[in-house]
């Protein structure tokens, strides 16, 4: 098939517009098989490659500094790179259903790697920051063939975590080291490559023998196919047992495709700073622009987790002229305290966020900010990254997650006690969403995760809740399942409720997620002692401090109440908590606004069209004192997700 087709075209293609439903039908009635030419990201990325070779396809900053030179890696560099990497694996005895894990922060390399280890096998990204029990579970369940590292650095602890875990991996076969000082044998084993076969967790240098390889094909004569899988990315939360979901090449591809047609990435510069071992940095910011052609400017080693990268941000925009400006909500909130100071941002055609939601108050002030829209976007790794968002030439409604890319569908359910679809919702009626089309995946890697899944075949039950607008918008309203976003950072309640029971003094334990002006949710705890056990708050949560692997899971706050709620099934009624926990937050964040001889009231409750809703009742408050109150009550409860109002008494 000739490369006339929208992966290829892109750079300098008219898009079609899709401002109507008629020409979103009329666009999906040429078969999606028909638009794309590349059956997998290695072919994908070869035709982003050709359009301009010579072109920096990555720029690489150490400080996250501005004015440093980066490090620039060509189009032609880049697929030498990830061609020899593919070798490497392969000369280690990767073939196509064998597993290549990563644990790196973002280099370079870390591109490479991950690219190269879905052309020669599948690629298994891994966060580095879990604890070393998590990630040698992770590893495990991977069936981990090829370890790719950070080597040993100050700063850091990965290395120190493969020493910890590398015993527990039955099939692991060699450790490739990039960076770091010089590593010494391991076990015995010979750090020759030619030795790798043949010893047990040889150790390979990555730098010093990637340039030994061929960089013009595969040495494997692989022919990969778009059914063929190409990665793991672990979900489900960092703490408790971790789902690994599997992506085809078609799924990674697609991802690609759709974002390169419904988002500017393709075309020109983008700031990267989100790490590969999430779908939205490895496919959205990552797959996507490379297939285009276009250049990733990756403004530190840790991403947006170094403060330089944030307090220079507005510089770097000037610098490196990016069409969008794009992050989690806490990158997005934390880049809007940092003044412009006169830096040129007039590159910047839109703002876009996901992985929660975004605060109406932040969406907002990057309008004001920008004069441009706010595209928020939603999905899930189940489905590739990103499913629905904000047609940028359709009107946009901050607050809404928009509509679901072409050839991808979203619906309404209503759910049994199987957890099966019982019929679609009304229009505005809430109920839960579920996805299905191209970058849908099919399945888990363990049969056990997958019982609850889909709601129906080819439809994954995403666990949330949400609406549809009478023009087919999607409004998210809560979460069915109860995971915790804390800034973009899954927390899964059960494995940090679990340790409270291994309190002597615990009757029951809930955690959930409590509202944050900065970071959407924090953890907090609700505990019910068991009669005639006293235990001080402080004492239980450093208890669960020591046994908690993840400083972020661990809860902010430790509430006790006399009955935890239950439903009629005798399980914990946790919509209620949540309410519990933001009556608390709001109380808390209102508490010095409040003039002397006022009453502060706070509700939290369902809403028919909100799914919560903040009712703040203040009374001994003069009528013209109401005003000028209320716009401070407004300034301070504006960065939560959840809406509120005021009433006056």
């Amino acid at each position: 098939m000739p490369h006339a087709h929208l992966l290829d075209r892109l750079i300098g293609a008219e898009l079609p517009s899709l401002r109507t439903p008629a020409e979103l039908h009329a666009f999906e009635a040429t078969p999606y098989a028909e638009r794309i030419a590349a059956q997998s990201t290695y072919e994908a990325l070869q035709l982003g490659a050709a359009h301009d070779p010579g072109a920096a396809a990555i720029q690489f900053l150490r400080a996250a500094d501005p004015d440093e030179t980066p490090l620039t890696i060509s189009y032609a560099q880049f697929m030498a790179r990830v061609t020899q990497s593919a070798n490497l694996f392969n000369d280690l005895g990767v073939g196509a259903t064998d597993v290549v894990s990563l644990l790196l922060p973002l280099l370079p390399q870390s591109f490479f790697a991950l690219f190269g280890a879905q052309a020669a096998g599948i690629a298994n990204p891994v966060n580095p920051l879990l604890s070393a029990a998590q990630i040698a579970e992770i590893l495990r369940a991977a069936n981990t063939k090829v370890l790719v590292v950070l080597g040993p650095m100050p700063g850091t602890d990965i290395w120190e975590k493969v020493q910890r875990v590398k015993g527990e991996l039955p099939n692991l076969k060699a450790i490739v080291v990039v960076g770091g000082a010089a590593v010494a044998e391991m076990d015995g084993a010979s750090a020759d490559i030619a030795q790798a076969g043949h010893a047990r967790h040889a150790i390979i240098n990555y730098d010093a023998v990637i340039g030994t390889f061929p960089a013009d094909r595969l040495t494997s004569g692989r022919r990969i196919a778009a059914s063929d899988v190409a990665g793991y990315f672990h979900t489900g939360g960092t703490t408790g047992t971790p789902k690994l979901v599997r992506h085809t090449h078609a799924n990674q591809v697609y991802q690609a495709w759709a974002m390169a047609l419904m988002l500017p990435v393709a075309r020109r510069n983008l700031l990267f700073g989100l790490p590969l071992f999430h779908v939205g940095g490895a496919l959205t910011q990552g797959l996507a622009p490379l297939c285009g052609g276009a250049t990733l400017v990756v403004v530190s080693p840790s991403g947006w987790r170094d403060p330089n990268a944030i307090r220079n941000v507005w510089r770097l925009v000037e610098r490196y002229r990016p069409q969008v400006f794009g992050g989690v909500p806490t990158v997005l909130a934390a880049a809007l305290n940092v003044p412009v100071a006169g830096a040129n941002i007039s590159s910047i055609e839109c703002a876009s966020g996901g992985g929660s939601a975004i605060p109406l108050a932040v969406g907002k002030a990057y309008v004001a900010l920008l004069g441009k829209p706010v595209i928020e976007v939603y999905g899930m790794t189940e489905t590739s990254s990103v499913h629905t968002l904000n047609y940028a030439h359709r009107p946009v409604s901050l607050g809404s997650v928009g509509h679901a890319v072409p050839y991808s569908r979203v619906r309404i359910v209503k759910l049994d006690g199987e957890g099966r679809c019982a019929g679609d919702c009304a229009v505005n009626e809430i109920g839960v969403v579920a996805m299905a089309g191209p970058g849908v995946f099919s399945g888990y890697l363990s049969e056990q995760h997958n019982l609850a899944a889909f709601v129906e075949p080819g439809w994954v039950n995403s666990g949330d809740l949400g609406r549809l607008d009478d023009a087919g918008g999607l409004w998210l309203t809560g979460r069915a399942k109860d995971l915790i976003i804390r800034g973009g950072h899954n927390i899964d309640p059960l494995a940090i409720e679990e340790v409270f029971f291994q309190h002597p003094a615990v009757a029951l334990a809930a955690v959930v997620g409590e509202p944050d002006a900065y970071a959407g949710e924090l953890p907090v705890a609700f505990v019910q002692l068991k009669p005639g056990r006293p235990v001080e708050a402080e004492a239980l949560l450093a208890f669960v401090r020591e046994r908690t692997p993840e400083r972020a899971a661990v809860p902010v706050h430790l509430y006790f109440i006399d009955t935890i709620p239950l439903t009629a099934v005798g399980k914990v009624f946790k919509p209620a908590l949540r309410w519990d926990a933001a009556q608390r937050a709001v109380r808390r964040m209102l508490a010095d606004l409040m003039p002397d001889g006022a009453t502060l009231n706070v509700e939290v409750g369902a809403h028919t069209a909100h799914g919560s809703l903040i009712t703040v009742a203040i009374t001994g408050v003069a009528e013209g004192e109401r005003s000028a109150l209320g716009q401070r009550v407004d300034e301070r409860l504006s960065p939560l997700v959840t809406r509120h109002e005021i009433v006056w008494a």
